[in-house]
């Protein structure tokens, strides 16, 4: 995130949140700095304690260098076309080199399978390379046992497993580090791969074999997409990202890939997004239905229905989960960490994973009905456990709660967690009445007739009469831009349009969009949240203001990184802060391409158009 009204700059120097790309294997990922230095990756998941964690402290954190020595050299970075593999160039009179990063895909077997393949090439030249690896297991809590092997070198972890570095030039065994130096001409090259000890030591060809596997792996994987619109190659970066952030063995969608990276530099707002939020998740299937991609929506479909059935309060969901599906982590500190900018305290875990957000229903079963429309239909049994929501929202839509954005202070009525309260009810009775299911529809077509006029009665600014953040407030909040989203309201009401112009009037800088701009009891600035501007592009496009919509969407896509990744929030300058890269940023980026696309195709389509 950035920084609002008495936020300072961010000041770090060296290697910021925005100039790194994502690499992984649906399983962990590790972030790759402009400059080839590996500075952050869990290992071997991607809820796993941190092996490098340069990135939230320089000194202790751990990180994986590897550079050409070139003076003057330009630094290019960018991604084969349609993959998650990363190529980080130099380009300098004396020479140039290029280094391939990457995890193997799922789908590549044999020698080379869950590792990180680091392989430099010479493209002009005689160059010589630095590297060195300072692994720093257990968020860098040990200096680890190294031991020299036959080949590479063994690297002990505190769990009792063992990595493994090997290369195919000479390893320098160090205090706590492994260095190398060597030298390479003209088409020449080396890998340098880190894996599980148990594996065997690639050779060249094995190595060369997964990177052109990968390679394949991740361009078929992008050819199934249906997305033929304008901006297709920033949307389908996106949907490389989220697929990043997808669980290949659970089907769990991770909200970022990071932890304590800082929403405003010097603050204490620094969260754990390494686990799936039900909200944040279920935003993301919908992402991957409207590109095509079914088998992940149906993954995590699966996934859900298991919690679901292993909870034994009936209806009830907890806002987050762990990756494999068992409880999120309890938030704890890391004091030993200096934190990204010396912010601090560094967190893992999340403390959230208490809250009561009653949004989160809404989300969920507009996921659900979604997935019945366009993918697989529910079975009987998730029709109950659908029910068993259903009926808690009765129980509770009256509730204060923390809401989405998951504020620390005392619960309140947000209007936010209402609408999505009537978005679970209301996706319910549209199921039933597709499918012909068993359900209490008198009872229920009343229940989310209520919750609606709840909304219009108690929830619009006494004096304006547009919306406003909670019941009987004054304060506008970003996530009304969910209003017209989720057809609670047309995109074109007098009303709305007022809460449309308030929102650009005192939430709106340059296309950047804060979430609130009053007082949520936290130290630090609040920032821009880039997931807003996106709301915001398919909210004017769908009130007709194409022309606006079209110049915000250029303005949005600026404040993506040089790779098109976007974090989680902006400083006022624009630059990248909090956790990287956000999930529900990219959705929200694609779900307004894939609107605004259509609409400026036909301009008189309607806002309903799906």
């Amino acid at each position: 995130m950035g920084e609002g009204p008495g936020a300072s700059p961010n000041p770090v120097p060296g290697r910021t949140i925005g100039e790194h790309g994502i690499i992984g294997n649906l399983d962990t990922a590790a972030l790759v700095a402009s400059d080839g230095t590996i500075d952050f990756l869990c290992w071997p998941h991607l809820d796993s304690p941190t092996i490098f964690a340069a990135l939230l402290d320089p000194d202790t954190g751990g990180e994986f260098t590897l550079a050409p020595e070139l003076a003057g050299a330009r630094t290019l970075q960018f991604y084969h076309p349609d993959t998650n593999v990363l190529v980080t160039r130099w380009l300098a009179e004396d020479g140039s080199a290029e280094l391939t990063d990457l995890m193997p895909h799922p789908e590549v077997h044999g020698a080379v399978h869950c590792a990180l393949i680091r392989r430099v090439t010479v493209t002009r030249g005689t160059v010589s390379f630095a590297m060195r690896c300072r692994p720093r297991p257990d968020y860098a809590r040990v200096v680890p046992d190294m031991q020299v092997a036959d080949p590479g070198i063994t690297i002990a972890l505190p769990d009792g497993q063992s990595m493994r570095l090997s290369a195919s030039v000479p390893l320098i065994l160090g205090d706590g580090e492994v260095t190398a130096r060597f030298t390479l001409g003209f088409g020449e090259t080396a890998q340098i791969v880190l894996g599980e000890a148990q594996q065997p030591v690639p050779d060249a060809d094995q190595v060369d074999h997964a990177i052109t596997r990968t390679i394949d792996a991740w361009q078929d994987w992008s050819r199934k997409s249906t997305y033929r619109g304008r901006w297709r190659e920033q949307v389908m970066r996106s949907a490389l990202a989220l697929k990043l952030l997808t669980s290949h063995r659970h089907g769990s969608i991770a909200a970022a890939a990071t932890f304590g990276l800082p929403e405003a530099t010097g603050a204490e707002r620094n969260w754990d997004y390494r686990a799936t939020w039900i909200r944040d998740a279920s935003f993301t299937v919908y992402a991957f239905l409207r590109l095509g991609y079914v088998e992940e929506a149906e993954h995590f479909r699966r996934w859900m229905s298991q919690l679901v059935i292993d909870d034994d309060r009936p209806g009830h969901l907890h806002v987050m989960y762990a990756l494999d599906g068992g409880a999120a982590a309890d938030e704890s500190v890391l004091d030993h960490l200096a934190g990204y900018a010396h912010s601090r305290p560094v967190r893992i875990g999340n403390a959230a994973r208490h809250q009561s957000q009653l949004d989160i229903f809404g989300e969920l079963l507009d996921s659900v009905y979604l997935s019945n429309r366009y993918a697989t239909a529910s079975s009987h049994a998730s029709w109950e456990r659908i029910t068993a929501m259903v009926e808690h929202v009765h129980r509770h839509w009256r509730d204060k709660d923390a809401g989405i954005w998951e504020l620390r202070g005392a619960e309140r009525h947000l209007t936010h967690s209402r609408l999505m309260c009537w978005v679970a009810v209301d996706r319910a009775l549209r199921l039933a009445r597709k499918r012909s299911l068993p359900v209490p529809l008198t009872r229920w077509t009343r229940l989310r007739d209520r919750i609606a006029r709840d909304l219009w009665d108690n929830f619009r600014h006494p004096e304006h009469g547009y919306f406003v953040q909670d019941e009987h407030g004054t304060h506008l909040d970003a996530a009304l831009l969910m209003m017209p989203l989720v057809r609670f309201v047309s995109a074109t009401d007098p009303v709305w349009l007022a809460t449309l112009d308030a929102i650009k009037r005192e939430l709106a800088d340059d296309g950047m969009i804060y979430r609130y701009r009053n007082d949520d009891g936290l130290e630090g600035g609040e920032g821009a949240f880039t997931t807003c501007t996106f709301w915001y592009v398919e909210c004017l496009a769908r009130a007709g203001r194409l022309s606006e919509a079209q110049v915000v969407m250029e303005k949005g896509l600026a404040y993506a990184n040089h790779l098109g990744l976007f974090s989680e929030e902006l400083d006022v300058r624009g630059l990248p802060l909090g956790n990287f890269p956000q999930a529900l940023t990219h959705l929200a980026f694609i779900s307004a391409a894939h609107f605004l696309d259509r609409r400026l195709d036909s301009p008189n389509g309607g806002e309903w158009q799906p």
